[in-house]
């Protein structure tokens, strides 16, 4: 599996629900990269897209406790090990875990590659944080691209392997 997320200085990586910054290159990565995929969230990632449809283009892996989640294309589990054993039904896509922050930590010893959009900022309002990856002993960068900025935020993309 992958994990795939834009994070601050700080590992922050979203703010009341929503995300960081907008930065349309990292939107592009992300539409790009996980088309024709599965992606694996919580019911609150789910609920924070546009009139809280599933992502087109995907099967869309939804972990939750209420069972009050619905749509075309949703696939509702009840923890990240059911999510985990599901994906393997669709050994022929690539998997990726793509939040939020409860479900990215329980969901990284599942990962071998992470995908980090990082920012070259700290947003002081940031809320949910994922773990540094730097300090892992098991995952290093195994890729990084130049820097790019939008809006005066810099930020680069950064592949991460475990090891």
């Amino acid at each position: 599996m992958i994990m795939i997320v834009a994070a601050d200085k700080n590992w922050g990586i979203g703010i009341k629900g929503g995300l960081l910054t907008n930065l349309p290159e990292d939107m592009k990565f992300f539409r790009e990269t996980t088309k024709n995929s599965v992606v694996i969230m919580g019911r609150k990632t789910l609920e924070s897209f546009p009139e809280k449809k599933p992502l087109k283009n995907r099967v869309n892996i939804v972990i939750t406790k209420s069972g009050n989640v619905s749509g075309e294309g949703v696939i509702i589990v009840s923890s990240v090990e059911e999510a985990a054993e599901k994906a393997k039904e669709y050994a022929d896509k690539k998997v990726f875990v793509i939040g939020g922050g409860s479900v990215y930590k329980q969901m990284l010893k599942y990962c071998d590659t992470a995908y980090i959009t990082k920012i070259d900022h700290v947003f002081e309002n940031a809320d949910t944080f994922i773990d540094n990856m730097d300090e892992l002993d098991d995952w290093k960068i195994v890729e990084i691209s130049d820097v790019k900025e939008y809006n005066g935020i810099k930020f680069n993309f950064v592949t991460y392997k475990r090891q």
